[in-house]
């Protein structure tokens, strides 16, 4: 059985509710025929499975869908139509940051984070000097999350999230964190983790890093599904074909003006 199962997901956002103009408002425009709603399809009729131990690489440009399809796997939004059946505990890191308490400290968020993932205060202790220890922040455990950089923030979040070993781990962008020396590392520990029979989703602007970690791709444009399988090599260089096209066209329409 699938460990992932998407059968033609779409997703809509409406735009021009009431609550942005205020019921006064609302009123007047909808007497007077003036009052519109626009819908939006982030993603249309996304179709693939998954088994255990699958990396599945999100490529696509900017507004292809690729975060929407995440935040509908990791149980975030509902798709508008068809399903998707998820069996197992996800981990997802979509916005690092988010979930996270400025006010507490560095340890103690660890802990929060942990709780909101379900884990025991018991899991926790056993891991802990792990995570604090991989994230490179031992010297920085009483110190206020807020007082932390940017990346100090992104390696504890992802520290967490491998650390503990969910049943998928979902990254949106997240490999890029931190220096060099952390990026390596971060790339290591997902190998590593993989090999452990984790399910993993990741969003990447990094063909190189897509075709490293990732046995399936799945290649959305504009929220349509372009492409999906198994040949990661031969669809990510009909991917950057593609995006060599459009920058082609886009260079001979700026031409074209003068």
């Amino acid at each position: 059985m699938p460990i992932i199962q998407a059968n033609n997901v779409s997703i809509r956002y409406i735009t021009g509710d009431f609550k942005d103009i205020g019921l006064k408002e609302y009123i007047l425009r909808h007497i007077k025929g003036q009052y519109q709603v626009k819908e939006f399809w982030a993603t249309r009729g996304i179709t693939f499975s998954l088994e255990r131990g699958d990396m599945l690489g999100i490529i696509g440009s900017n507004g292809a869908g690729k975060s929407t399809l995440l935040k509908a796997i990791s149980g975030i939004m509902v798709p508008t139509k068809g399903e998707i059946q998820v069996h197992g505990s996800v981990a997802a890191l979509l916005e690092l940051t988010s979930g996270f308490d400025n006010d507490l400290t560095v340890k103690e968020n660890t802990y929060l984070r942990g709780a909101l993932m379900g884990y025991t205060r018991k899991f926790m202790d056993d891991k802990y000097d792990e995570i604090i220890a991989f994230a490179e922040l031992k010297d920085f455990q009483d110190r206020l999350f807020k007082q932390l950089s940017s990346g100090m923030k992104s390696r504890l979040a992802f520290s967490i999230a491998c650390l503990v070993r969910p049943d998928i781990l979902i990254l949106d962008e997240v490999l890029a964190v931190g220096d060099g020396a952390f990026r390596k590392k971060s790339g290591e520990k997902m190998q590593e983790i993989l090999k452990s029979g984790v399910t993993g989703l990741l969003v990447s602007h990094s063909i190189d890093q897509v075709t490293e970690l990732c046995n399936k791709i799945l290649w959305l444009d504009k929220g349509k599904q372009i492409r999906f399988g198994d040949d990661v090599h031969g669809i990510c260089s009909e991917y950057q074909e593609h995006l060599g096209f459009k920058r082609a066209k886009k260079r001979v329409l700026r031409i074209n003006r003068f």
